[in-house]
């Protein structure tokens, strides 16, 4: 199954930060101006963010807290905004001129258009008893600080692929074939049909277990600087085996006779991916020239996948009449067992009947 992997990045958000200092001035002189909203104290607008904000200060507190509290409120000034704000209301040590944090409101959305406007949303402040003979209050002046931070919209990457790192190609077969192309290090030498051919006893026994147990195990034939006498085999069919054993494929240009030759070599050492590969080329190659000896290959070295193929090809192209006429039949009975004759003429039967 293939997979896609991609990726998306929300960026660090933009932010704007602004602090407004609002001096209260005669602050006892502030008193009594009642509960409700005529008893506020408006600072100056300000701007932070692209965005108008005003302080309400409540001498006498903010409806229903009595003369217990101050009231002081942060207002989303703009018309018709929506704002992504925190906000920290402070009071400033009117002896050392640091602030203290008092209330702390956010990140939130802010709008313009319902009480969300107002921050803190307490009428609570801070009490008078805590402001006045304090730090805070000195010379009848308070002193208010409010920092407003605007967050931006979070921004968001274009989708793109995830970074890859592509898997390289195996090279393992491209080095394992410049052993035999370099001719260097060869350990082990087999006389094929009187010519004198070098290889690797290593490699060779990783790739057949046939060699590897001639060349290591009980049936040892040669220690290293010895010779093996490979019978029944042609040199060229065994340079051809050699090749595949180092490089994993077959020699460019090899005709279906060398293919035959080396199925039956790919069988002799147990070299099961040959064999296949043997197998899927002569079966491409079936045709009503091949199909007998190629049929009478597979049956004598076990390739029951293209013994079917041979089978199903003589069946499927009307072909069991030609070979009745024809001198081939008699070879395929020479060379297979009469079961295999049977079911072809089994099969031919079923088709005519």
């Amino acid at each position: 199954m293939k997979t896609c992997k991609t990726v998306s990045t929300c960026t660090p958000v933009e932010e704007a930060q602004g602090t407004h200092v609002f001096d209260i001035l005669g602050y006892s002189k502030h008193k009594g101006m009642g509960h409700g909203v005529d008893g506020r104290i408006r600072s100056g607008v300000f701007s932070v963010g692209g965005h108008d904000w005003v302080i309400f200060f409540f001498p006498d507190g903010y409806k229903g807290h009595g003369l217990d509290y101050i009231s002081v409120f942060l207002m989303l000034s703009s018309n018709n905004a929506k704002v992504r704000a925190s906000c920290d209301m402070r009071l400033v040590d009117r002896y050392t001129g640091f602030s203290s944090s008092v209330h702390k409101t956010g990140p939130r959305i802010f709008s313009s258009g319902d009480i969300s406007k107002f921050a803190p949303q307490s009428n609570c402040f801070i009490r008078h008893s805590e402001i006045e003979g304090s730090a805070y209050l000195r010379d009848d002046r308070l002193t208010i600080e409010c920092v407003v931070t605007v967050f931006n919209k979070p921004h968001i990457t274009q989708t793109k692929p995830f970074l890859k790192i592509d898997m390289p190609p195996a090279d393992m077969t491209e080095h394992v074939s410049k052993l035999l192309e370099e001719k260097q290090g060869f350990d082990v030498s087999f006389i094929v049909g009187g010519e004198t051919i070098e290889a690797h006893r290593f490699v060779l026994a990783i790739r057949s277990p046939v060699f590897k147990a001639e060349l290591y195990g009980s049936m040892q034939e040669a220690r290293p600087g010895q010779c093996i006498t490979i019978m029944d085999m042609q040199p060229d069919v065994f340079k051809a085996l050699l090749h595949f054993i180092y490089t994993d494929c077959l020699p460019s240009g090899e005709d279906t006779e060398m293919v035959r030759l080396l199925l039956v070599a790919a069988d002799r050492y147990a070299m099961d991916r040959l064999k296949l590969v043997c197998q899927s080329i002569l079966c491409e190659d079936l045709n009503k020239d091949t199909v007998a000896i190629t049929l009478a290959l597979a049956d004598q070295h076990n390739c029951h996948r293209l013994k079917n193929a041979c089978l199903e090809f003589i069946e499927l192209s009307n072909f069991m009449d030609a070979l009745v006429a024809t001198r081939r039949l008699k070879d395929i009975k020479k060379t297979c067992p009469s079961f295999i004759v049977d079911e072809l003429e089994k099969r031919t039967k079923r088709r005519k009947a």
